[in-house]
């Protein structure tokens, strides 16, 4: 059944962890009025590290990979030249704008929103913060590849931060080159694939030029994010079999949007970016009780980001886009 208000805006994974995971959340909050322990701490990121196929000591655990994005801006941005694409993800760039030394954008242009690897090339000529989020939010477009990422990090002034948040859609992970490139960073999300949004737990997978920075860098996560972040990769085959079913139905999604007269761009991530005619179609959803993301103020009139739900939100998200664009088509046949 779905909530009076059906939230497609925040991509988040529309199915909850599983009830081992609540459960483990549940029984922590006995010990609220404890801080958590480092052995604890530790054990995550083990778990971490064995997920990624990393050395433990080179994950870095924090509350949201948010505010992990925030601190290697922090640390790195005020003596550096910051390069990224635009769009990308907003609270990072406003970050990055009030805190760098200097920032450039370089833009993603319809159709194909890809990312010049010339033009972000030819920044690299002084010490520079680069961060690229692939796949790109709100695009969900792929924006590096392995060839783009060893040219990056072969300028030694230069330091890499991918953000792979949504990695585990597009299945591309640059977490085998950080051994080998101490210049190269890569954050990472529980929120999305692992249905844990409300714990916020977020890590970093860094090489060591990062960890320098980061030595002293302690994080207390709260019990319940800690327990249950704990509990989700134990089995992470939950995680993998709801990925799946995302993607299916986003490619369903995109096929519908497609018939209905939408311009539907490519996703490797749970979201999709599309563009449409019809006027005020966000406000339009909106008042139907489903809230998806106006691009409007970043690529323009008509862009909009929709989260990938379960199959019932989807149809009921069709069914509002089909009766708005319908609406539309009939109010300019007799303008």
């Amino acid at each position: 059944m779905l909530n009076d208000c059906l939230e497609l805006d925040l991509n988040e994974m529309p199915y909850p962890p599983p009830d081992s995971v609540v459960e483990a959340a549940r029984t922590s909050l006995e010990s609220l009025n404890r801080y958590t322990e480092p052995r604890a701490l530790n054990r995550l990121a083990g778990l971490l590290a064995e997920y990624a196929g990393v050395r433990r000591e080179q994950i870095v655990l924090g509350p949201g990979s948010d505010l992990l994005l925030r601190e290697l801006v922090l640390c790195f941005g005020a003596g550096r030249k910051v390069v990224m694409a635009s769009p990308s993800f907003l609270a990072t760039t406003e970050v990055a704008r009030r805190f760098a030394g200097q920032l450039v954008s370089i833009r993603l242009s319809p159709p194909e929103f890809s990312l010049g690897r010339e033009a972000l090339l030819g920044e690299l000529t002084e010490p520079s913060l680069v961060i690229i989020d692939n796949p790109n939010n709100p695009t969900g477009r792929l924006l590096l590849g392995r060839e783009a990422a060893a040219d990056i990090l072969d300028h030694s002034d230069t330091l890499l931060v991918v953000d792979e948040a949504y990695f585990e859609f597009s299945g591309l992970t640059f977490a085998g080159l950080v051994q080998d490139h101490a210049n190269l960073a890569l954050s990472r999300t529980l929120d999305k694939a692992f249905s844990l949004a409300g714990a916020r737990v977020g890590y970093l997978v860094a090489g060591q030029r990062f960890l320098d920075a980061f030595a002293r860098f302690s994080s207390f996560l709260p019990q319940p994010s800690l327990q249950a972040a704990a509990e989700a990769l134990r089995e992470p085959g939950y995680m993998w079999r709801n990925v799946e079913l995302v993607m299916k139905e986003r490619e369903r999604l995109r096929a519908e949007l497609e018939l209905l007269g939408a311009t539907v761009y490519p996703s490797s991530a749970n979201f999709l970016l599309f563009r449409s005619g019809a006027l005020d179609l966000v406000g339009v959803l909106q008042d139907q009780g489903i809230l998806v993301l106006d691009l409007a103020n970043q690529l323009g009139p008509g862009y909009v980001r929709v989260a990938v739900g379960t199959p019932e939100h989807n149809d009921a998200f069709l069914r509002a886009y089909q009766a708005a664009a319908q609406n539309h088509r009939e109010r300019r046949a007799h303008d």
